[in-house]
C-alpha cells in the first residue's frame, strides 16, 4: 500500500518525510465503519477525521511488572484500546518520538539477547497498530543502522532520522500514502537522533526543510516528531509555525525510572504534545476537518480542549493517581471496610468525570478544530488476544534461551568470614511464628508468580522473586534451589553466621529498615510506593508485633 515516490540520494543531510493521506487504506479497510460519519469537507460528525496516538519514550517497556494491581503501562492494553477505536474513528495512526525499542543507551552484554528479542516482539506488535513513523532516540542505535532498519521494517514504520551520513541510504526514502479521495494528506517530519550525534545537529533547520518537502508533496497537515527534549521542541514550534503539533521525545534514556506527562500547551498555533514514558500514558490528538480540502492547502485548527485549564487538570490527575494506588492497596487490606473502599471508588469516579469534562469544551462556531488529551494506559483498557499471544511467545522463547544460557551458573563464593544464605526452612527451625506470618503474604508465592507466566528465567524479573540473587552464597538465574520466593534473608540478611550463634544479634539484621523494600519496589515496578505503610502488610504476631 505504500510506494516510495522518489529516493533522495544526493543530499548529505536529510530529514525523511512521511506524507500520509489518511482514510481509505486504514489497515486493510477500504472504507470507514458504517456507523462513523467523516466530517471531511462538511459539518462535524460523531468521530474525528483523524486520530493520532502520540507516544513519548516507550523505551523498551513492553509491560509493567505485576507486583501491584492496575499499574500504568502495557502494550497489550494500549493495543486493545487502539484496535477497538478502529470501529469508532474514521482514520488513525500511532507515532512515536524518543527512545522506542531499548530501555538503555547501551546493551548489557548479559541481557543483550533478551533485550533484542523484546525489541523485535515490540516491533511486531506495533506493526498491527497503524504505526506510521517514529523519531528514534540514541537508544535505538544500539544495534547500529542495520539493526534499527530491521526493527523499523518489522514494525512496518518509517524512522525519521536527523542525518544519513552515518546510516547509509537505509533511511533515505520519501513516501506518500494517499487515502480516501486523495485530498487529505498528513506529513510526518522528524528529527530523530542519528547514530553519531556529532554528525549533524540543527533541529529547527532540518524540520523546516522537511516541512517544505512535505508541502511539495501536497500535505495538508504537518506533524513533527522530535527526539530533542521539550525546550528544543518549543523552539522548533516557534521557528516553524506551519506545524500543527510537535510530539516531544527525549534524546536518550537510561534505566527504568518513570516520568510524568506534562500538560499540553501551544506555542503560537503549534501544539506541544508529550506523554509519560514507558507507555504509562499516551497523548491523543483528535483532528476535526470541517472545511473543504484541496491538495497542498495547509489546514489550521482551533482549540476545543481548553488547554488553558492545564493547572486544574494537572491537580486532578495527581489526585486520581493517588487514589488508584490507594485503592489497589486497600483491596488487599482486610482491615479496610468495604464501605470505605466503595467510598474511595466513588471519589475516583467523580474525579475522573471532572477531569474528562475539562477535556471537552464547545468547538468553535466554524472552522477546523482539535481535541487533545492524555490517556492513562491501565488494566481497564483490556487486552488483545493477538498481542497477548505475541508477548507470551516472547516470554517463552526468552525463558528457554536463558534456562540454557545460564545453566550451571553459580553465585559468587562467600569469603571465609562472610555469611551465606541458608533458606527459610533453616530459619523456621527456630522461628516458626514468623514463617506462619510470611506464608500469608504475597512474598511467599513470589516465584510462582513469575514461573506461571514463563518468566522465572527472565532477567527483568527473577532478581526480585528469589532470595540472595547474585550475592555471595546466594542464588542466580537458574540456581535457586532452597532460595525461591522472597524469604527472610532478603530483609534480614544471610543467616549462616546467625544460625551458628543465635545469641549474637550482630550477625543478623534483627529490625530491617523500611528502605530495604525499595531495592525491588521502585518504578516502574510500583507507583508511589510507601515503604513504611507497606511494611505493615508483612508483619504479624511474633514477626514485628507482640505474639497473641
Amino acid at each position: 500500500m505504500t510506494q516510495p515516490v522518489r529516493v533522495i540520494s544526493h543530499l548529505a543531510l536529510v530529514i525523511p518525510v512521511l506524507a500520509v493521506g489518511l482514510a481509505a487504506c486504514e489497515g486493510c479497510r477500504s472504507s470507514p465503519p458504517s456507523n462513523v460519519r467523516s466530517p471531511l469537507g462538511g459539518a462535524q460528525g460523531v468521530a474525528p477525521t483523524l486520530r493520532l496516538y502520540l507516544v513519548s519514550d516507550l523505551a523498551g517497556a513492553i509491560e509493567p511488572c505485576g507486583c501491584t494491581r492496575d499499574q500504568l503501562g502495557g502494550l497489550n492494553h494500549f493495543g486493545a484500546w487502539v484496535k477497538r477505536a478502529r470501529q469508532e474513528v474514521v482514520a488513525q495512526r500511532v507515532v512515536s518520538a524518543g527512545p522506542l525499542f531499548f530501555m538503555d543507551a547501551k546493551l548489557d552484554p548479559e541481557k543483550s539477547d533478551q533485550d533484542r528479542a523484546k525489541a523485535h516482539a515490540m516491533a511486531r506488535i506495533l506493526r498491527g497498530l497503524d504505526f506510521a513513523a517514529f523519531a528514534p532516540g540514541v537508544n535505538d542505535w544500539v544495534e547500529g543502522g542495520d539493526g534499527l532498519k530491521a526493527l523499523a521494517d518489522e514494525a512496518g514504520s518509517v524512522p525519521l532520522v536527523a542525518s544519513r551520513t552515518d546510516a547509509g541510504d537505509s533511511f533515505g526514502s520519501e513516501a506518500v500514502r494517499v487515502m480516501a479521495d486523495g485530498r487529505l494528506k498528513v506529513g510526518f517530519v522528524g528529527y530523530g537522533q542519528a547514530a553519531s550525534r556529532e554528525a549533524h545537529q540543527d533541529p529547527e533547520a532540518d524540520i523546516r526543510q522537511g516541512v517544505e518537502r512535505a508541502k511539495a508533496e501536497g500535505a495538508n497537515i504537518l506533524i513533527a516528531l522530535a527526539a530533542v527534549g521539550r525546550g528544543e521542541a518549543k523552539r522548533i514550534a516557534d521557528a516553524v509555525p506551519e506545524l500543527t503539533a510537535v510530539v516531544v521525545g527525549s534524546v536518550k534514556s537510561d534505566g527504568d525510572s518513570n516520568t510524568v506527562a506534562p500538560e499540553g500547551e501551544r506555542v503560537g498555533d503549534v501544539l506541544i504534545a508529550q506523554s509519560a514514558n514507558h507507555l504509562q500514558s499516551v497523548a491523543v490528538l483528535d483532528l476535526y476537518v470541517r472545511e473543504p480540502v484541496s491538495t497542498g492547502k495547509l489546514l489550521k485548527f482551533g482549540d476545543a480542549t481548553g488547554l488553558e485549564l492545564a493547572t486544574r487538570r494537572e491537580e486532578l490527575s495527581r489526585r486520581i493517581d493517588e487514589l488508584h494506588v490507594k485503592i489497589a492497596a486497600w483491596e488487599r487490606d482486610r482491615i479496610v471496610s468495604p464501605r470505605d473502599l466503595e467510598g474511595r471508588r466513588q471519589d475516583l469516579a467523580r474525579l475522573e468525570q471532572e477531569r474528562a469534562a475539562l477535556d471537552v469544551k464547545p468547538p468553535p462556531a466554524d472552522g477546523n478544530f482539535f481535541r487533545y488529551s492524555v490517556k492513562e494506559i491501565r488494566d481497564s483498557l483490556g487486552k488483545d488476544p493477538m498481542i497477548d499471544a505475541e508477548m507470551l511467545g516472547y516470554y517463552k522463547a526468552v525463558d528457554e534461551h536463558n534456562r540454557i544460557e545460564f545453566d550451571g551458573r553459580l553465585p559468587p563464593p562467600a569469603a571465609s568470614d562472610q555469611a551465606t544464605y541458608i533458606g527459610i526452612d533453616a530459619c523456621a527451625a527456630c522461628h516458626p511464628g514468623p514463617r506462619q506470618v510470611w506464608l500469608g503474604t504475597r512474598h511467599a508465592h513470589a516465584y510462582a508468580g513469575i514461573s506461571s507466566q514463563f518468566k522465572e528465567f527472565n532477567l527483568d524479573c527473577v532478581s526480585c522473586h528469589v532470595t540472595g540473587y547474585e550475592r555471595p552464597g546466594g542464588s542466580t538465574v537458574t540456581h535457586v534451589d532452597k532460595l525461591r520466593d522472597v524469604q527472610c534473608e532478603v530483609c534480614h540478611g544471610p543467616g549462616s553466621r546467625h544460625a551458628i550463634d543465635p545469641s549474637d544479634r550482630s550477625r543478623i539484621i534483627a529490625s530491617p529498615p523500611p528502605s530495604v523494600c525499595v531495592g525491588c519496589h521502585h518504578p516502574p515496578h510500583v507507583e508511589q510506593f510507601d515503604a513504611v505503610a507497606k511494611m505493615n502488610e508483612i508483619l504479624g504476631p511474633g514477626h514485628g508485633r507482640p505474639p497473641k
